[in-house]
């Protein structure tokens, strides 16, 4: 009999936690063949990254998956032999209760925030006893052979190659989303929180020589871009047109959609942690728009992804994007950054293809997390 696997997931900021649940959990009952139940305590948000869905079913399947309601009133259920508690989200206290009871012990793991930061090394596999005589192991997805790697669905890159190979494929995908980008204009995705800076970039951008669309899938970047636009009333499906700047509102779309759209890009900004990663495999020059912590304290998470990921480009290059990074996320110049950023692209884009095949050789999230629990049993 195959092992049952539970992932609880509290929806904190909109779409990331449960991005990267709801993406493991496919991935998991896909290419491991397990039975996976994702204990989600906001529906509304998982529709939108899965359309299909119910948001007032207590129980549904979708893509395998066993999705249910996580209610404030617990009812017992049967606990699964692999637990997984996403981000530090509490379990319900019925539920561990009954992890305290059962005949066999089950793997309970912390699956923690995505860090490049030294100390995740010595963290990842460490193991918590709790007062009632259980113990929860934390596992740290992270950049290095020390920890549990990032999530990469086995098929992934093979996708991505047949998308590019294919200029009919990007078209017609592109159309389907009402976009139609003119012959040498560089193409970028947006999504990302709040940014005062998003004007100096978008003025750069509209003085640029070069045609720049922008693809600004609907989110909480929005209401800035209307701002620079002075049009309060912008909505999915406008276009508007400033110097060599296009501007386009996109709808919401699917986590696959949302895949081929950063594959079609030149350049994409995305924020939090599931579309971060997303951008690493689709091997383009990316920019990073950190969840903002209390006291700056994400600033130390990154530099130190900053730290990795500038290894291997020139000097001149590393301090380029650096400068963009901490423009964006430490409010700073990003027109003076860009243009900087401009003057090393033919590198920022082979680095970033680098960057992508090199952590594609290192095992993904889901395959270390079973391998984890063989090792366990």
């Amino acid at each position: 009999m195959k092992a049952t696997w539970d992932i609880f997931c509290t929806v904190v900021d909109n779409y990331g936690d449960i991005g990267v649940t709801w993406r493991l959990a496919r991935q998991l009952v896909d290419e491991q063949g397990l039975a996976v139940r994702l204990w989600v305590d906001d529906l509304a948000a998982f529709v939108r990254l899965c359309p299909q869905a119910d948001a007032g079913a207590r129980q549904q399947w979708q893509a395998g998956v066993e999705v249910r309601h996580w209610p404030a009133d617990w009812q017992p259920v049967d606990t699964a032999d692999v637990v997984i508690g996403a981000f530090g989200c509490r379990l319900p206290a019925g539920y561990i209760e009954a992890l305290r009871l059962r005949a066999s012990p089950a793997l309970w793991l912390n699956l923690e925030y995505l860090s490049a930061e030294d100390w995740v090394e010595g963290c990842h596999g460490l193991a918590s006893p709790q007062a009632n005589g259980l113990r929860t192991l934390f596992f740290f997805p992270g950049f290095t052979d020390k920890t549990a790697g990032l999530l990469r669905e086995g098929s992934l890159l093979a996708r991505r190659e047949a998308f590019e190979a294919d200029p009919a494929a990007r078209t017609a995908f592109l159309a389907g989303l009402g976009v139609q980008v003119a012959e040498g204009t560089r193409l970028i995705s947006l999504f990302a929180y709040e940014n005062t800076q998003l004007g100096n970039w978008l003025d750069a951008l509209a003085e640029d020589t070069r045609p720049s669309h922008l693809l600004v899938p609907e989110g909480r970047i929005l209401a800035d871009v209307r701002q620079w636009l002075d049009e309060p009333g912008l909505s999915v499906g406008d276009v508007r047109h400033k110097g060599a700047l296009t501007v386009q509102i996109l709808p919401f779309v699917s986590q696959d959609d949302y895949d081929r759209l950063l594959w079609a890009c030149d350049f994409n900004a995305v924020r939090g942690e599931d579309s971060f990663v997303r951008a690493q495999w689709a091997g383009r020059p990316l920019l990073w728009h950190i969840y903002v912590q209390e006291e700056n304290a994400h600033w130390e998470k990154l530099e130190a992804f900053l730290k990795l990921y500038r290894q291997g480009l020139s000097e001149k290059a590393g301090d380029a994007l650096v400068d963009l990074w901490r423009a964006w996320n430490m409010d700073q110049d990003m027109g003076a950054a860009w243009r900087g950023v401009l003057g090393h692209w033919p590198e920022l884009v082979a680095h970033a293809r680098q960057w992508s095949a090199e952590h594609a050789a290192r095992p993904d999230l889901a395959t270390t997390l079973v391998q984890f629990y063989r090792n366990w049993l």
